[in-house]
């Protein structure tokens, strides 16, 4: 039975990388005003958006799946090491809370000039839970090399710098003075920073699974 338990963990855990990819995209199908390149995907839950409700309801579902994962990934990890993987689950958790749970009930605006409590909140959870994540691609290097898996490990540690580069690309491109160059593509590096944050936990999620 614990073993089950283990395996519906890394099927949560793809549900909610996947879903935060594709589920996004399927919003903004019926969001005409919205653009996958220039705008984040928290602008899908602002107070204007059509798909407000239902977007805000999936960043919930996708909080509690990241959640419950976790035991599957303590599990296998933690023999590996101990403190390395409790890091790891505490940057997830983390992530879950404060980029995914909290989006669900604090807002952005769909115009980053107005500014609200709401909106100050989302930004703090967001971020602090994006930075956090960021490094769980680099963990999981670690962890892979120590378990002698150096594929992943090495997969792992491409994943990571190619997350950093995407990731200050997407904060650069807030300022004005990239306004109309290619860096000006917030939704495009959001996205792609959180495939190359995601990806080492997709591949050890499918390979524990074909192996269970």
């Amino acid at each position: 039975m614990k073993d089950n338990i283990n395996v519906y963990g890394w099927y949560f855990l793809i549900a909610a990388i996947i879903g935060d990819v594709i589920v996004s995209w399927l919003f903004s199908l019926f969001y005409g005003n919205y653009s996958n390149l220039k705008m984040s995907i928290s602008a899908l839950g602002n107070p204007q958006s059509p798909v407000r409700l239902p977007f805000n309801f999936w960043m919930l579902t996708e909080g509690i799946l990241f959640l419950l994962a976790l035991p599957a990934v303590y599990k296998y990890y933690h023999p590996v090491a101990g403190g390395i993987t409790n890091t790891m689950i505490a940057l997830i958790a983390f992530f879950a809370i404060g980029a995914c749970i909290f989006t669900c009930f604090f807002s952005v605006n769909e115009s980053k000039d107005i500014v609200t409590i709401a909106s100050k909140i989302h930004g703090v959870g967001s971020v602090l839970g994006f930075i956090l994540f960021l490094f769980v691609p680099l963990l999981a290097a670690i962890l892979s090399f120590i378990n002698r898996e150096n594929i992943i490990g090495y997969i792992s540690i491409l994943c990571f710098a190619a997350a950093i580069i995407f990731f200050i690309l997407f904060i650069m491109a807030d300022k004005d003075r990239f306004s109309n160059t290619i860096i000006d593509n917030e939704g495009l590096w959001q996205r792609l920073n959180l495939i190359f944050m995601y990806a080492p936990l997709v591949i050890v999620a499918v390979r524990r699974i074909l192996e269970a």
